[in-house]
């Protein structure tokens, strides 16, 4: 199996590569707009093909790369069952997405938003935003609800063996990977913290709005092929 985590320094998103080193099919987990041909150029360097394009959920900080990469490589587009009608396949809790030999199961992690789902790969596990390393995505938008994200974090997400490496689509402070274990122990917003105390952290965490709410929202509710100019004129 080929594994690279790429970064978009603009949103401070992740990117995940992986394939099949004997079919050569390839996914991309969370690829952003301006970075699709960075990713397409890697994936040609590296002799693969890619098969399947998977969100985590409706992003609200960037706009996704999934339509566009649809459209130049004929990609099948994943997102979550409540999540953007654009989707080739939309999954829910326990399905599994396989490419090749690597076989991704779904996990519902609602919260962040209503649609959001990790997928879990054998040691690791990509949480999107709602586990981050030292932090979780905020419940503010998109029908996002502290308690239910409470509950996706700390009965599903912690119940995964805590040598699970956790690989989040976003960190803004350098830092790549986590584990299960080490967030059970040293997240500030969940580790020791009652349902309550998660709730009220996540209702005065007095974040401002993401820059590209506005145009990223309803972009990839169309899988990231809504223009802006477009958009603004409706």
């Amino acid at each position: 199996m080929l594994f690279r985590q790429l970064f978009d320094a603009t949103s401070s998103t992740y990117t995940y590569l992986i394939a099949d080193l004997a079919s050569r099919k390839a996914l991309l987990i969370d690829p952003v707009a301006e970075q699709a041909e960075r990713d397409l150029t890697l994936v040609r360097h590296l002799g693969l093909t890619l098969s399947h394009v998977l969100d985590t959920h409706v992003h609200a900080d960037h706009v996704t790369a999934s339509g566009l990469l649809r459209q130049r490589t004929g990609a099948t587009v994943v997102g979550g069952a409540a999540g953007a009608s654009c989707a080739d396949v939309h999954v829910n809790h326990g399905d599994v997405v396989r490419v090749g030999a690597v076989e991704l199961r779904v996990l519902a992690t609602p919260g962040h938003t209503d649609d959001s789902v990790s997928y879990l790969m054998g040691d690791r596990i990509f949480t999107g935003d709602a586990l981050l390393i030292r932090g979780n995505g905020r419940t503010d938008l998109q029908n996002g609800s502290a308690s239910v994200l409470y509950d996706s974090i700390t009965r599903v997400l912690f119940a995964l063996p805590d040598e699970t490496l956790v690989y989040p689509a976003h960190d803004y402070k350098g830092l790549t990977v986590t584990t299960i274990g080490e967030e059970k122990r040293h997240n500030p917003r969940v580790a020791g913290r009652s349902r309550e105390e998660f709730i009220r952290i996540m209702d005065h965490l007095g974040l401002p709005k993401p820059k590209q709410l506005d145009v990223a929202v309803p972009a990839n509710r169309a899988c990231g092929l809504v223009q802006p100019a477009a958009h603004a004129m409706q």
